[in-house]
């Protein structure tokens, strides 16, 4: 506790509190634009942190972690343009409610829902840090695949009415996943001779494509904005029923988040995807999902934010970074002189407390400035009809261009965007092609490696204590939404 007080009084000097203002602000601003997200923004960021002290630029970093985890929401709820990967799921309810007049509360339960489970995951981060990084050490491919393929049974509940087509979305994404180079034989594979493919399909770009400029393509086959928000703004607070109503599914997309974020490599947008599923899994009234359900924003979110501390006890404790924000991080940390990993936690203790305490602070003022950003944010959905077409193919066409400055990734955007368009035309949904592309890869490698480890013997995955609780729940899961379905509970999500 002494560590505690000493680092309040560090993280409350008024240099600090300004730079991590600053940060939150950047983080949104960062966040809430396709294509400029947190990591983008730290890594713009890190080489003016070289004169400053360790404890201060570690505080501007985090805040900027924390905020482009939350920034990301507003324009999946207003535009459904989701400023990051991460925040892909959130377009499926979020922005049902904007066209329910309730962009504002929308935003308001991804803020406290988002708050909460990064709260949390610090929470876990300050006190279980030491025996869940041993947790996470012990995952092998095995387990790296039964991770996955629990993730890939949420595509069944994120398929809408049908869960034949949501089946036939999900393999098309898996099919797409295997484009690139072989990680296992140097072998590339259906790159069609392009050079740029070789690298594997980039996944901020398809997502942008499948759900910003599909949407502007649609409205360009009409001649008309067909999701043109015209209820009235009402309130952009929830009332403390619905708040109360989504903080069951907070406290399990926080779970989840933090769990997923020890995990090296796995990242928001899998967390997301996994909080979402669950959550529509464990509903009453799974057929309100994909229609303006406050859950479908709350469990993604929380998950979300969640992540940052689960990606930070790795990073900390091991030198392992959970995810490529904190790869960034301990880049930073190194060039302090500061090496991740258990000496950190024996000799710098006067840079780790005031690390947690900086990361509960910024989850604070991320709260304040959501709100006191409300009245402006929540606004955004209500653009005039002939500026919001082309916003979202402004902000899709950069957003994609600015990830790496190549004319590929445009066309990359455009490709998934005609692909998305042609989906919806025929009702199938193109969530299961997002996740798809996430744990596609993952789940190939960790399988080809587990056979190899084992040598084509398949009962590895039932001898492993964590890799079969994960089988099974997988099969629980997929039986359960196939019993809901034949009863005729599970509905479209529109």
């Amino acid at each position: 506790m002494e560590g505690f007080i000493h680092s309040l009084s560090v993280i409350f000097q008024p240099v600090n509190i300004l730079l991590n203002i600053a940060g939150m602000f950047i983080g949104i601003l960062f966040g809430a634009l396709p294509g400029l997200t947190a990591t983008l923004a730290i890594a713009l960021l890190v080489p003016f942190t070289f004169g400053l002290p360790p404890v201060p630029s570690m505080i501007l970093l985090l805040s900027i972690y924390n905020g482009g985890m939350y920034g990301g929401s507003i324009t999946a709820v207003t535009i459904r343009t989701p400023g990051a990967p991460a925040n892909a799921v959130t377009v499926l309810d979020g922005y049902q409610l904007a066209l329910q007049g309730k962009a504002g509360i929308a935003i308001s339960i991804s803020l406290i829902a988002g708050t909460i489970g990064g709260l949390f995951s610090c929470l876990v981060m300050i006190f279980l840090s030491p025996p869940l990084s041993r947790i996470a050490l012990k995952f092998s491919p095995v387990e790296y695949f039964t991770v996955a393929l629990f993730g890939l049974s949420a595509i069944f509940a994120i398929s809408g009415r049908s869960l034949l087509k949501g089946t036939i979305s999900g393999i098309l994404g898996l099919i797409i996943s295997t484009v690139g180079m072989d990680e296992i034989l140097p072998i590339p594979r259906f790159t069609m001779g392009i050079r740029d493919l070789q690298t594997g399909i980039p996944f901020l770009p398809a997502v942008i494509g499948l759900f910003a400029l599909s949407e502007a393509f649609r409205v360009i086959e009409k001649g008309e904005v067909l999701t043109e928000i015209t209820a009235k703004i009402g309130r952009i607070l929830p009332t403390w029923k619905e708040f109360t109503g989504t903080v069951k599914e907070t406290i399990r997309g926080s779970i989840i988040g933090t769990w997923i974020g020890m995990l090296p490599g796995a990242g928001g947008a899998i967390a997301a995807f996994m909080a979402y599923g669950e959550s529509r899994r464990a509903s009453r009234h799974p057929e309100r999902f994909g229609k303006g359900e406050l859950n479908g924003v709350a469990s993604p979110e929380a998950a979300n934010n969640a992540v940052t501390g689960g990606a930070m006890i790795p990073m900390m404790t091991l030198g392992i970074p959970g995810d490529t924000v904190t790869a960034v991080l301990m880049s930073a940390l190194i060039i302090q002189g500061l090496q991740p990993g258990p000496f950190l936690f024996r000799d710098h203790m006067n840079v780790v407390y005031p690390i947690f305490s900086a990361m509960i602070l910024s989850n604070l003022i991320m709260l304040l400035m959501g709100f006191a950003l409300l009245p402006l944010t929540s606004h955004l959905a209500y653009v005039k009809k002939d500026v919001l077409v082309p916003i979202i193919a402004i902000l899709g066409i950069l957003g994609s261009f600015t990830i790496s400055g190549s004319l590929f990734y445009v066309g990359i955007a455009v490709f998934f965007g005609i692909l998305g368009y042609i989906l919806e035309r025929y009702d199938f949904p193109v969530a299961p092609v997002c996740l798809a592309l996430i744990l596609g890869p993952i789940a190939e490698n960790s399988l080809r490696q587990s056979m190899i480890m084992s040598r084509g013997d398949v009962t590895i995955f039932f001898t492993r204590p964590i890799s079969l609780i994960l089988i099974i729940l997988t099969i629980l899961s997929v039986g359960i939404l196939i019993y809901r379905q034949k009863k005729g509970t599970f509905i479209s999500e529109g």
